[in-house]
């Protein structure tokens, strides 16, 4: 193939890829439907999905994000909660070192 064939056969498979991103006019879109692949209309979300996402509103742009109910821990509840996880991960290496032997 030569250098100029080349060059012209990747810009138009460049244009068709970035052709497929356009809204309205999208003809990779358009031969996916005529070839039946897809169907065309968007189908409508499953109903489990539909009730999982009820007022999943997004915050608009400049507003604060509404406050939370919970609160930060304090430091002692931090090392409280640090101190049952060294429990943990001991007993857990202890049970460990127990089923290798």
């Amino acid at each position: 193939m030569s250098k100029s064939l080349r060059k012209a056969a990747v810009a138009l498979f460049g244009t068709l890829l970035l052709a497929g991103c356009a809204g309205d006019a999208n003809p990779v879109r358009d031969l996916a439907i005529a070839s039946g692949v897809t169907g065309g209309e968007p189908r409508a979300a499953p109903d489990f999905v539909s009730r999982s996402r009820t007022g999943a509103d997004y915050v608009p742009v400049g507003t604060s994000a509404p406050r939370r109910a919970i609160r930060a821990k304090t430091k002692a509840e931090v090392g409280a909660a640090e101190a049952e996880m060294d429990r943990i991960r001991a007993r857990n290496e202890a049970a460990r070192r127990k089923g290798a032997e």
